[in-house]
């Protein structure tokens, strides 16, 4: 989600049929298998119920949980989404002054505007006296932002926090848990996958995003060796863990790939540039777009097993409605690369003027999010990721009975 982009030396093993190990390993991410892809050598015992494949295609990604039902990265808003239906969970993870991962849309967990006035917030710690000092202006990514940050508190001190709606106008039923719920450790979600995934008797995978690495690294505050660290201490840190590890940026992934083995993803943004080449200044010219051409693409499935665009590069709007599927899945394909989508949204405000319900100006009604879904199923992709996991499984179960 190019041409000479730096990258890790991928893996060098081939198929007897002629197919680099690493594009079967990402169709096997995507739950699909490319010709020339050895079929697996073992056969099962006589009488054994063979695993299933996982992730299941397409799949289900709970984008920060059910978030468009309960605040988002909430250990209450992934566990609607198991129950829901979603085969994995998904959290942005940022780190405190402790070191310990946790799961936030941003490191700013409130942010002032112009104006002095709170312009969005996942914490009430704006609302507290005793962190009213830890207030202050940083620049990240290029952007100067003014607020609280989770790198200024310990564990123990975001742990008296507590989450709140960050778009409360457009999810003002959300606004009702405000107050109710933690800021989880990545710990914290990983057990509540493995526990929800042994009483279900399924896989339930997360699908973790490592923000702003190039700043955390800049600070002495590195994401990655802690990621590494909480996979291993959960036992998921191996090839055939349900983990997707996915970045805006590249070097942190190309730095990931001979270090674990579990699955990678490039996330591309529908315009701009990844921010470790901005860093880079006159020196690196390149953008997301370059990324996604054939040559780019080749490029990115030597350090990622799967893609992560803006569902715009695939399906693009045209007069209100979705329009003609772009080639970028079919290019992703015969990259041996995973494409799953981002990110679907029930409500009026991010759906096509096609697919809204009346009034199609009441950006907090729920169009038809099913739809939007199929959609991107007819067009190939081998998952997404979504805000309604009950109406992302719907779409899949809808998909499945018309094929």
């Amino acid at each position: 989600m190019t041409p000479s982009i730096p990258t890790q030396p991928g893996p060098s093993a081939e198929h007897a049929r002629g197919l680099p190990r690493r594009h079967c390993l990402a169709a096997l991410a995507g739950g699909w298998w490319l010709a020339g892809c050895a079929q697996p050598a073992a056969a099962p015992s006589p009488g054994a119920q063979p695993a299933p494949a996982w992730p299941p295609r397409p799949t289900v990604i709970a984008h920060r949980g059910a978030s468009a039902l309960r605040p988002e990265h909430t250990l209450a808003a992934y566990q609607k989404a198991i129950d829901d239906g979603a085969d994995i969970i998904e959290p942005d993870l940022v780190i405190t002054r402790d070191g310990v991962l946790v799961a936030r849309h941003e490191n700013a967990i409130a942010i002032v505007g112009p104006d002095g006035a709170i312009k969005e917030a996942t914490t009430d710690v704006a609302e507290r006296p005793e962190f009213a000092a830890r207030k202050t202006t940083k620049r990240i990514d290029g952007q100067s932002i003014t607020g609280w940050f989770t790198e200024d508190f310990t564990l123990a001190e975001l742990k008296t926090l507590r989450a709140r709606e960050r778009i409360p106008a457009q999810r003002p039923a959300n606004v009702a848990y405000n107050g109710q719920f933690e800021v989880p450790t990545l710990d914290e979600v990983i057990a509540l996958a493995q526990a929800e995934g042994r009483r279900r008797g399924r896989t339930i995978g997360i699908y973790p995003e490592t923000k702003h690495p190039s700043y955390f690294q800049s600070i002495g505050l590195p994401l990655e060796p802690a990621l590494l660290s909480v996979l291993e201490r959960s036992g998921w840190n191996h090839r055939d863990a349900p983990v997707f590890i996915q970045s805006f940026e590249v070097a942190n992934l190309q730095d990931l790939r001979p270090r674990t083995r579990v699955r990678l993803v490039q996330l591309v943004a529908a315009t701009g540039r990844p921010y470790d080449f901005v860093a880079r200044g006159a020196a690196e010219t390149r953008g997301y777009a370059d990324l996604i051409t054939p040559e780019g693409l080749r490029e990115v499935a030597r350090y990622a097993d799967g893609l992560g665009p803006h569902k715009s590069l695939v399906l693009p709007v045209q007069g209100g409605a979705l329009g003609t599927p772009t080639a970028l899945v079919g290019h992703a394909h015969a990259a041996g690369l995973a494409v799953h989508v981002w990110t679907l949204r029930p409500e009026n405000a991010f759906l096509p003027a096609a697919l809204r319900a009346a009034p199609a100006t009441d950006g907090t009604r729920r169009g038809d999010a099913e739809a939007e879904a199929l959609a991107f199923l007819r067009a190939g992709v081998d998952g997404f990721f979504t805000d309604d996991p009950a109406s992302g499984r719907a779409a899949v179960q809808a998909w499945a009975a018309r094929r």
